[in-house]
């Protein structure tokens, strides 16, 4: 199973304005009608139930969006780029990557998600109609289209369950959720037959839930050994956990630890969901005849584990409480009071338990950022300057897509320009900072003399 993939996202880059005059035969005054350019494709990822998998995604890992249609006379608007939409399983975790290669956490997608927009397309320019004003009857100047996002992004998909099988290797658990559900795993003789998670919808007392089998789990398991840590994330969805426990194992005890403390090393909330533990094989003689042995040691064990003294009558009461089962998935023994259980404890508890995520998100809290629409204007950063050698370097945004479609041997263009850098307050910052006649500055790729 592909579970994780690092795609890159390229938006579309909006469409240039344009700059056109009406000039018809009987309309001598017509005016400038230069039409805005259209606005770039934008990029969602959308949850869907039909992909399982991040497998397409793989070997097509580079999407670049359309850009938007360049303006025109006559006022006519640039088409939009296409918008695209990039198909994901449910259960996907998306993380933006930043360039110091930390993440930064963007959305978890379930089956109720909206389409979360991860790359806006650019902006369209102003065409020069948009610059008509009372002192400007003649505007020479249009915009560029803005640029789109890129990003790189890291999907990380686990899936979605209800309640998870933890065990060690052979320990039955691809024969118990066959025995449950419609699920077919590979079942065999010995360890690992099972590499991937399993899923599969049980039906029991008219209700319906999701079992999924967690590959066979190691010492060690959190740090990868086994791939491990490959396996645990996918666990980290399940609402409770059924520790399988081989009634053959040599130590019971040291199995239900050793699961214990894997879940624990992964992530603190892992541990403390739900369990109940099923001890496995009770069809066999040595387990049947060790079963009240094995029952008293586990409860010890628990009541251990919690920090508290075996010994000690209440806390034996409260250990008492944790569910214990002994089951066969060959003949079925005990099965039913196992899922029993299981629907007893999925109705008290939350649908969806809350993932935490504020160790990744800059906001210190678990949200995902609400998406956005793919036509809303970008901000523009605030404008400045500074010194490049003997060069002015002017810092701006709005200037720059001004001065990429502007012929600068035009005097009129020239004068504009200057006007819209005194409008934004330019103009007096250089003159403060002792910008003086025939010095140059630089807008964008563009270099003039300041007169």
């Amino acid at each position: 199973m592909i579970d994780t993939v690092r795609i890159n996202v390229n938006a579309g880059a909006g469409g240039n304005g344009c700059v056109s005059f009406l000039r018809l035969k009987y309309q001598p005054r017509g005016g400038p009608d230069g039409g805005d350019g259209g606005d770039g494709g934008s990029a969602y990822i959308v949850g869907d139930p039909s992909v399982n998998t991040l497998l397409h995604l793989k070997f097509n890992s580079t999407f670049y969006l359309d850009r938007g249609g360049h303006g025109k006379g006559k006022n006519q608007r640039g088409a939009n780029g296409k918008d695209t939409e990039i198909r994901v399983p449910v259960g996907t975790v998306i993380w933006r990557l930043q360039r110091d290669g930390s993440r930064e956490f963007v959305a978890d997608l379930d089956d109720t998600s909206p389409p979360v927009l991860v790359a806006q397309g650019g902006a369209g320019g102003w065409g020069n109609a948009r610059f008509v004003s009372s002192t400007n009857q003649e505007p020479m100047l249009a915009q560029a289209g803005a640029k789109g996002e890129s990003l790189a992004l890291w999907l990380e998909l686990k899936l979605l369950a209800d309640v998870g099988l933890l065990a060690k290797p052979n320990a039955g658990k691809s024969t118990l959720i066959s025995r449950c559900s419609a699920a077919k795993p590979r079942i065999a003789d010995y360890p690992f037959t099972t590499i991937e998670p399993a899923l599969g919808v049980v039906t029991h007392n008219d209700q319906d839930f999701v079992m999924m089998e967690v590959p066979g789990l190691l010492e060690g398991a959190h740090r990868g050994v086994g791939l491990g840590h490959r396996f645990l994330r996918h666990a980290e969805r399940a609402r409770v956990y059924v520790h399988l426990i081989d009634g053959l194992s040599d130590d019971p005890v040291g199995d239900y630890r050793m699961l214990n403390r894997e879940l624990r090393e992964f992530s603190p909330l892992l541990a403390a969901k739900p369990q109940v533990l099923a001890v496995s094989k009770l069809d066999t003689t040595e387990t049947r005849e060790l079963q009240d042995v094995i029952e008293d040691e586990l409860r010890r064990a628990i009541a251990s584990d919690n920090g508290g003294n075996p010994d000690d009558r209440a806390v034996a009461d409260a250990a008492a409480n944790i569910p214990i089962h002994f089951i066969s998935a060959v003949s079925g023994e005990g099965i039913d009071a196992l899922l029993n259980r299981l629907c007893v404890m999925l109705d008290e508890l939350p649908y969806r338990p809350a993932a935490d995520y504020a160790a990744w998100d800059d906001d210190d809290n678990g949200d995902a950022p609400a998406p956005a629409s793919s036509r809303q204007r970008q901000r523009l950063p605030p404008s400045g300057f500074y010194m490049d050698g003997a060069v002015y370097v002017v810092q701006s945004e709005r200037l720059e897509r001004l001065a990429a479609r502007a012929d600068m041997r035009d005097y009129r263009v020239l004068l504009q320009l200057w006007r819209e850098m005194t409008r934004l307050g330019i103009a007096r910052r250089l003159e403060d900072a002792g910008i003086t006649a025939g010095d140059t500055i630089r807008i964008g790729a563009a270099e003039l003399e300041w007169f």
